[in-house]
């Protein structure tokens, strides 16, 4: 079961495997799994949210009322937690794929054949 998921959407099953979390703590999570490579503004999270609810894959949790504002939790169900593990699987063996070419790549080089700048070739 692998729907290939978009970056942020697989960072933020990721973010939710460990916990339940609400908005905030879905965009600190998810900045950090991806090293602030990926950096959530509310709309897209939410966005991405929204259509993660509709596919059945998160969930609300629970909410509370922090400073009068609406604290919502969300959760990874089990098909989230299924789809989830089906694409880390599948991303594993496209890394696994990729790093087997281009340790071949590597071995065919030999020093003649690689250029170094202002070497001969």
């Amino acid at each position: 079961m692998s729907i290939n998921l978009r970056e942020p959407s697989f960072l933020i099953l990721t973010a939710l495997a460990r916990e339940p979390l609400h908005g905030y703590g879905l965009i600190a999570e998810v900045s950090e799994l991806s090293h602030g490579r990926v950096a959530l503004r509310p709309g897209t999270l939410y966005g991405a949210l929204d259509r993660l609810t509709d596919d059945e894959l998160v969930s609300a949790d629970r909410e509370e009322i922090i400073d009068g504002r609406l604290r919502r939790y969300y959760r990874l169900t089990e098909q989230g937690e299924a789809v989830l593990r089906a694409e880390t699987e599948r991303m594993r063996a496209n890394v696994e794929a990729a790093s087997a070419r281009l340790k071949a790549r590597a071995s065919l080089r030999t020093p003649a054949t690689v250029s170094l700048a202002g070497g001969v070739a």
